[in-house]
């Protein structure tokens, strides 16, 4: 079996970590370079960065704080916001990414994921996914959670896994910041879609929350959080302690 990732997920906007409910009400949490090393040396798995007004304000993504991140830190890194091209790609992952997150660049033009991933390998082009229910279907969202884009998010999941996506990561805008538990319904609809890894993200409240998502849907492979770590709510050594009690393998 395969041992669960647990990732922290840093959101970054104007140089600051911050963090919201449902993707809105940001509040300021810390610098995402303290921030990053303070996980690492924790345990964490790997880390996930977002900047996540940059396409919303349609420019590139912040490189220094990423340059500075990668030569503090040594667990994966994935980087996402203003993805838009290969040269967004080439930039980042020369900064220090090990992989790169792609969404709204992605639903504008698809195309970007084959190019990506047939010059960097699969590995490297992460499929980011911002998901909310729309008249009962699950419906994918862009611009940092604020466009419908009329998707269908199983199809395009799939869609995006077909091009060369190697790893998906589910933001479920419905228990973002809600702390009542991931949303094991859209979880096990998207691992019973597509054969890569799945990151869950949106909803961890306590450490439980983590037990059940990979007690009732083995098939995802990592269990992503933000506020609850910000916070100190959940304390990552004491996290895998308790997994490993249940049963579930973690580095």
């Amino acid at each position: 079996m395969i041992t669960k990732r647990i990732i922290p997920c840093l959101d970054v906007k104007d140089g600051r970590v911050v963090k919201g409910v449902r993707f809105e009400g940001l509040s300021d949490v810390s610098s995402p370079v303290e921030l990053a090393e303070y996980y690492s040396k924790s345990g964490a798995d790997e880390l996930v960065f977002y900047d996540i007004t940059a396409s919303a304000e349609g420019r590139g993504l912040f490189t220094d704080i990423l340059r500075e991140t990668a030569s503090r830190v040594f667990i994966p890194l994935t980087v996402g916001g203003g993805i838009h091209s290969l040269e967004d790609f080439d930039r980042v992952l020369k900064c220090g990414a090990d992989k790169v997150s792609v969404n709204s660049g992605a639903i504008r033009s698809p195309a970007l994921i084959r190019e990506a991933a047939q010059r960097y390998g699969s590995q490297c082009v992460v499929l980011s996914a911002d998901v909310k229910r729309v008249d009962g279907q699950f419906r994918v969202f862009g611009r940092g959670g604020r466009d419908d884009t009329g998707l269908e998010a199983i199809a395009w999941i799939q869609q995006g896994v077909a091009l060369g996506a190697g790893e998906v990561v589910v933001n479920s805008i419905d228990t973002d910041g809600v702390k009542g538990g991931f949303d094991l319904e859209l979880l096990e609809a998207v691992c019973a879609a597509v054969k890569v890894p799945v990151v869950a993200s949106g909803g961890a409240g306590k450490v439980a929350d983590f037990t059940k998502l990979f007690q009732t849907i083995p098939g995802v492979d990592a269990g992503l959080a933000a506020s609850v770590f910000h916070f100190g709510e959940i304390a990552i050594p004491a996290l895998k302690a308790e997994l490993r009690q249940n049963g579930i393998l973690v580095r």
